[in-house]
């Protein structure tokens, strides 16, 4: 079925339910920013398939919204099938709620499968309407849809991390009791994977499995298919105290709980929150575990050092690469990207990705959350620039770098772009503040150059890195859009100003950075960051002459230290080209 097919059969089906509007979210049972297969029937149905974005169909309309990351993206996507695109956060634009308070009569019904549906966006709505559980209308009509993943989970080493899961679980019990509660439910499927130090493959590129726990000072327990659970991984959790129960039991045993019960609306779905009978006894409670693994322990910080120093030799090795042979070897985006995966799955202890690889060259770079494919033969040519985004996943932690390449001589605005953008990222790395700051109080210094020109991107400067976990993780970050969580020191953030220029060109520099002390004074304590991501910055790219000394003295700084740490892993060519390539400017 072509989209306008499928949209106008969910139509049908909303006049058989009596529904005035039908609500797809990008969301599974757990509120997933990615999604495994099963879960991807906002892209089914829209054939958009950005990794954010809700779909509202209405008997004879169909509206998406996404935000700034995917607005190109979407409208190519979306060419064609009638679905009109809401630019979310633009000016103008009303969000999807706001939307059918405009367009519906007050207490009309509004279908959604309520399973992967957020509980305090059922709460915002049913204000206004009558929310009906309709369940997923796509199941008549997908009829390729994957089946959800059964593959087993296994144990974290602690090697890795350096705490052991009754620690962390002491951890959460002391909140409970803190804030009065007799549970804690946790739906987040990062969160379970670090209490409990297992991990699963059931999303790509996220190593965690579809689980639930619920603790309380008495007892733990895991809620988990049985195929996932070997002997090792059930000895293991009868040791910690933990008791397991299949996936889907979590829904009755809810159904049976007195007392007070914490639960985040944010990351709950609706049908987790119906439930439990007695709602006066809900608390909209964050898990103490979202903060707890954002603050990496020494173990976690000293492997994800060592991690990224191999996965910066990856890197070079492919910028070494592209650099000799774009022009000879009729390199295309897909297979330059593929080449750069293949560095990354000879390293020891290597996973999977960390998310797909992004590879635009030219325009394509302008969408930031581009994917080359082998039907589109993008070939790499002379004169524009090429970015590749990346990342992996190890045991020894989770890796994101941005680095955009120069192939031979690029616009003289292109250059201006990038130099740009490189002041913006270097000024945040040498940033020194007071501990209480959050990332909305720093992210001017990334913007500030191209703001001083007129440009902005659409997306935030830095997000939360997990360990070997999510790409993106935590309450923290570094954006424009006001951001509650301060900076606490052992916390990872990823640094990634840019440029995204409609049909011309796309640049994006990126770094991790780790939160570290500074100083103290008698007016309080001071952090500053320590950069964790080492490979070279394009010097190809760069106007020297827009830098300021302080500027070129970090760069200069920044590339011998890519070269003490890259080059004893590179053979006498890569050295020597790695000189020319990290020398003063």
């Amino acid at each position: 079925m072509k989209n306008q097919e499928k949209i106008g059969w969910i139509q049908s089906k909303m006049k058989d339910s009596d529904i005035a509007a039908y609500i797809v979210p990008t969301a599974d049972y757990h509120q997933s920013e990615y999604l495994g297969e099963y879960f991807k029937a906002r892209a089914f149905l829209s054939g958009f398939t950005g990794s954010a974005g809700t779909l509202v169909i209405l008997s004879e309309e169909a509206y998406l919204w996404t935000d700034g990351r995917y607005y190109v993206q979407a409208e190519k996507q979306l060419e064609g099938s009638g679905i009109h695109l809401m630019k979310q956060g633009m000016p103008g634009i009303p969000n999807y709620i706001e939307f059918l308070r405009e367009k519906l009569a007050k207490k009309e019904k509004i279908g959604m499968d309520m399973k992967v549906f957020v509980t305090s966006d059922i709460l915002k709505l049913q204000k206004d309407f009558e929310c009906k559980d309709v369940g997923d209308l796509t199941i008549e009509i997908w009829k390729d849809r994957p089946n959800l993943p059964k593959d087993t989970i296994f144990i974290h080493e602690e090697k890795y991390h350096g705490e052991a899961s009754p620690l962390k679980i002491a951890k959460i019990r002391e909140d409970l009791s803190q804030h009065s509660l007799d549970y804690q439910l946790i739906a987040t499927l990062d969160d379970i994977a670090w209490i409990f130090n297992l991990r699963g493959k059931d999303i790509e590129d996220n190593p965690v499995f579809l689980s639930f726990a619920l603790i309380s000072q008495e007892d733990v327990v895991l809620y988990c298919d049985k195929e996932k659970i070997s002997d090792t991984v059930a000895s293991y959790l009868r040791e910690i105290g933990v008791e397991w129960k299949e996936y889907f039991a979590i829904f009755e045993d809810l159904s049976k709980l007195e007392g007070r019960i914490g639960m985040e609306f944010e990351s709950s779905s609706y049908a987790l929150y119906s439930s439990i009978l007695e709602k006066k006894n809900i608390v909209n409670h964050q898990p103490k575990s979202s903060f707890l693994k954002t603050i990496k322990t020494e173990v976690e910080l000293e492997n994800t050092k060592k991690i990224h120093i191999l996965d910066g030799v990856a890197v070079t090795k492919f910028m070494y690469w592209l650099k000799h042979h774009y022009q000879t070897e009729n390199m295309t985006e897909y297979s330059a990207e593929k080449y750069l995966d293949s560095l990354r799955a000879q390293i020891e202890h290597f996973q999977e990705l960390s998310f797909h690889t992004i590879a635009g060259f030219g325009s394509n770079a302008a969408m930031m959350h581009y994917q080359a494919s082998p039907e589109k033969e993008v070939v790499l040519k002379e004169g524009a620039l090429f970015l590749v985004d990346s990342g992996g996943q190890y045991l020894e932690g989770t890796t994101d770098i941005t680095r955009t390449f120069a192939l031979g001589e690029v616009p003289e605005e292109q250059k201006r772009h990038f130099t740009l953008t490189l002041k913006g990222m270097i000024d945040l790395s040498k940033a020194k503040f007071m501990h209480g700051a959050t990332g909305t109080n720093l992210d001017i210094l990334a913007r500030q150059h191209l703001w001083n020109i007129g440009i902005d991107y659409k997306c935030g400067t830095g997000h939360g890195v997990g360990h070997f976990l999510g790409v993106h993780d935590g309450l923290h970050g570094i954006r424009f859009q006001y951001n509650a969580q301060r900076l606490e020191e052992n916390m990872v953030v990823t640094n990634e100003p840019g440029v995204y220029i409609a049909g011309s060109h796309g640049i994006r520099i990126e770094n991790e950075l780790v939160v570290r002390p500074y100083l103290e004074t008698e007016h309080g304590k001071f952090l500053q960051f320590e950069t964790i991501t080492f490979a070279p910055i394009d010097l190809d790219a760069i106007l020297p002459e827009l830098l300021s000394v302080e500027e070129k003295e970090w760069l200069n700084q920044y590339h011998k230290d890519v070269y003490t740490k890259i080059s004893p892993f590179l053979n006498e060519k890569e050295k020597e080209w790695l000189k020319i390539y990290t020398r003063s400017i």
